[in-house]
């Protein structure tokens, strides 16, 4: 491009910019932006004004919802209709009773579950038309990718239950569908035509939704429990979290994961397990590519939320309560019980990360905090020199 040329070009671009954007920008006289002569305010703020009201809730008990029992059980579930908040994972606590059928059905969404207690047995039928039967125990995950069908069924004589999440903050209210409450909608002479079954087998089968349905208790160590078909670990929907190895073991408090490169299958969510001491706080952090759902299975927790609307927000949690934390809103979890604590929940990424303030300090020059802060240099230099997860107090 000649002189000539280039002059033309850029001035049909600044010409083009003002026009854009508006007169505040316009070229001068001599060619530079208006911007580049602008000076420090005359006033300014020490601090930015803080918003006034109520953060939002954040917190709530699941064991306290609306449960949804038929024959074989029960469950419990917190959707955004319950928890505004909680708009990417929705939350469940299944109970089966003994000899309780979950019946098979499948989602829209993803479905993570951890197994609080009992057995039961899986059987689950993936996007390439494989089955997997496979046991679960107490500590155990499983992860059904959406559209994967499956059905639950206890084995032995105790009951099983287990809290799960999805992947859709509205999972309760669609995306769920069940094999009794379609069959039952179904003409029976264009189902039998189309399984090959007579009508008067059909005639037989429930008339809506059986959703839990109570069968004959299977023995744990019986024909049927020891009929597992597991997948290769690469393709299985079971995980062993509470056996896994721990990611962080601190202040007598330990954190397992289940992420995708560990559980390939679970490739949207990641199940994590923490144990906290009693005085030992997971230190403020935020996880920058996923929100967050827990249940507490046990101890007191306190949550403090640094919110999306940059409210603090504060919930003392129990059992049976559970906490939504939106992406990349800092947040810390103290135990302030006298036992430890214990929380399961997910992220709803394959892939776990966690930034945290304590990390931010150690690293960042002690010239930036000084200035960021208001402090002298000396005075930074007692930030922590490490990063920490937990911290123990007593």
């Amino acid at each position: 491009m000649d002189q000539t040329s280039r002059r033309v070009f850029l001035g049909t671009l600044a010409a083009g910019g003002s026009f854009a954007v508006g007169g505040a920008f316009a070229a001068t006289d001599d060619g530079h932006a208006a911007g580049a002569d602008v000076a420090p305010a005359g006033t300014f703020l020490r601090t930015i004004p803080r918003k006034a009201g109520a953060p939002p809730a954040f917190t709530i008990s699941l064991d306290a919802g609306p449960i949804k029992a038929t024959s074989g059980g029960w469950a419990r579930d917190v959707t955004t209709r319950q928890l505004p908040i909680a708009t990417g994972i929705a939350g469940a606590h299944l109970f089966l009773n003994p000899g309780g059928v979950r019946e098979m059905h499948w989602h829209s969404s993803a479905e993570w579950g951890y197994i609080v207690a009992g057995h039961c047995q899986a059987t689950v039928i993936d996007a390439a038309g494989e089955m997997e039967v496979v046991n679960f125990a107490p500590g155990d995950t499983w992860y059904f990718p959406g559209g994967h069908a499956h059905a639950i069924q206890a084995l032995g004589t105790d009951p099983c239950h287990a809290i799960l999440a999805f992947d859709d903050g509205l999972y309760g209210e669609h995306g769920t569908f069940g094999l009794s409450d379609w069959m039952s909608r179904l003409d029976p002479a264009i189902l039998g035509h189309a399984l090959g079954v007579p009508e008067a087998t059909l005639a037989a089968l429930p008339p809506g939704e059986t959703y839990i349905m109570q069968g004959p208790v299977l023995p744990l160590d019986g024909p049927a429990a020891r009929a597992e078909r597991p997948l290769a670990p690469s393709r299985s929907h079971r995980y062993g979290l509470a056996g896994s190895d721990t990611i962080v073991d601190a202040a007598g408090s330990t954190m397992r994961v289940a992420p995708a490169s560990a559980f390939p299958v679970s490739a949207g969510m990641t199940g994590l397990l923490v144990r906290l001491a009693p005085g030992a706080i997971h230190t403020p952090h935020w996880h920058p590519g996923a929100n967050e759902w827990h249940y507490v299975l046990r101890g007191r927790t306190r949550v403090t939320l640094f919110g999306p609307d940059k409210r603090l927000a504060v919930a003392e949690l129990g059992p049976g309560d559970c906490a939504y934390i939106p992406r990349a809103c800092g947040h810390s979890v103290e135990n302030i019980g006298t036992g430890t604590a214990e929380l399961v929940g997910v992220h709803d990424s394959g892939v776990y990360s966690e930034s945290s303030l304590a990390g931010w300090l150690a690293q960042a020059p002690r010239h930036l905090l000084a200035a960021n802060l208001g402090l002298d240099e000396q005075a930074a230099a007692s930030f922590p020199t490490a990063s920490r997860v937990f911290s123990r107090t007593v």
